[in-house]
C-alpha cells in the first residue's frame, strides 16, 4: 500500500467481496488495481481455511474468503468502466460477490420506531453531525410521539398506525416509502412491531434491527425483565439483519454492560439504553461502510 495524494482527477472507492478460498485472489485484484493507476489505502481481508476442521480421510476443506479494499483511482466514467471490467473479470473466474462504491457515499435509510426514542435520537444526532454515512429520507412510526424529533431535523414523519386488522395495510405503505425514497437500508430503532415473513423477506439484507438482549439469549418481549428473572450479571443489546426468524438474523454488533443484584427491573432497561444505542450505530455505520458480509446466519465485519 503507498501514500496516495488525490487531486481533482482521482476518487476513492470501496470494494467488498467473498468468494470460496484459493491462492492468489489478492495477487490478482491487486494486479487490476495496479493496471488502472490505483493505489490501495485500506485492506483488510479473513479467510476462514484455518478454523475448518479437515475430515480424516476427505480433502481438505477450501474455506471462503472475504475482503475489503479502500482504494484512489483515476476519476471519470471511462477509467471506472475499466476498472470494473477488470474487477468482473476476476470475480467470474472465483464466482465471487462482489460490491464497489464510491467511498464516504451516504446510503438512503429509513428509520422505524415506536414509543422509545433513545436509538432514533441517537442516530439522528450522530447523522447530524457526520459520524454515519447516511441520509435520513424519513422516520415511520406506528405512534405519533416523534414526529416534532424528526421534523426539527428536517425529516419527514410517517404516521403509520398497525392494528392485527390493519398490519398488511401498513405493511404494504411501508414497502411503498421504501420505494418513494428509494431506500437502501431500513433501520428498526426499536420498532415494536414483529414483521411479517412476507415482508422480511423482501427486505432482506437491507434492514436492521436492535434487540434489547444480548442474544440469543432472553428472545421476544421484555428481554430486561426475562434477565432480571435470571439474575444476570451483565446487559447487553444486539444490532442484527431482519430475517423471518424472530431475533435470529445474522448478528452484526453486540454492546454489554456489567450489572448486579441491586438493578430491578427499570434499572436494567435505563443501564441498557447506551448499549443499545451504541450496538445499533455501530451496525449501521459497519454496513454502510461496505465493511459487512453475510454468509449464512453470520456475519464477518471487516474493520
Amino acid at each position: 500500500m503507498g501514500v496516495f495524494e488525490q487531486g481533482p482527477d482521482s476518487a476513492q472507492y470501496v470494494l467488498t467481496l467473498d468468494c470460496s478460498d484459493c491462492p492468489g485472489i489478492v495477487n490478482q485484484l491487486s494486479g487490476v488495481l495496479l493496471g488502472q493507476g490505483a493505489d490501495i489505502i485500506e485492506l483488510r481481508q479473513f479467510s476462514d481455511r484455518l478454523h475448518l476442521r479437515p475430515v480424516p480421510g476427505q480433502q481438505e476443506p477450501d474455506g471462503h474468503f472475504f475482503m475489503r479494499l479502500h482504494f484512489a483511482a483515476p476519476a471519470g466514467e471511462a477509467a471506472l468502466g475499466a476498472l470494473r471490467a477488470g474487477i468482473h473479470e476476476v470475480a467470474a473466474l472465483h464466482g465471487m460477490r462482489w460490491e464497489l462504491r464510491p467511498h464516504g457515499a451516504k446510503r438512503r435509510v429509513l428509520i422505524m420506531v415506536s414509543k422509545f426514542g433513545h436509538c432514533l435520537n441517537d442516530l439522528l444526532f450522530r447523522t447530524r453531525t457526520g459520524e454515519l454515512p447516511v441520509d435520513v429520507v424519513a422516520v415511520v412510526s406506528n405512534h405519533p410521539d416523534h414526529q416534532r424529533l424528526a421534523e426539527w431535523h428536517g425529516i419527514p414523519f410517517h404516521h403509520v398506525p398497525v392494528t392485527p386488522e390493519s398490519k398488511p395495510a401498513a405493511e404494504a405503505r411501508l414497502l411503498e416509502l421504501v420505494d418513494a425514497y428509494d431506500v437502501e437500508l431500513v433501520v428498526l430503532a426499536r420498532y415494536m412491531q414483529v414483521l411479517s415473513d412476507g415482508l422480511t423477506r423482501k427486505l432482506e439484507g437491507r434492514a436492521i434491527n436492535i434487540h434489547h438482549s444480548f442474544l440469543p439469549a432472553f428472545k421476544g418481549a421484555k428481554p430486561y425483565h426475562q434477565a432480571y428473572a435470571r439474575g444476570v450479571k451483565t446487559v447487553g443489546a444486539t444490532a442484527h439483519y431482519v430475517n423471518s426468524e424472530l431475533d435470529e438474523g445474522p448478528i452484526i454488533s453486540q454492546q454489554v454492560i456489567e450489572v448486579d443484584h441491586t438493578f430491578g427491573p427499570e434499572d436494567l432497561v435505563a443501564a441498557g439504553r447506551d448499549t443499545e444505542c451504541k450496538a445499533l450505530s455501530n451496525a449501521v455505520r459497519w454496513h454502510c461502510e461496505g465493511r459487512v458480509v453475510v454468509q449464512g446466519n453470520r456475519t464477518i465485519v471487516l474493520r
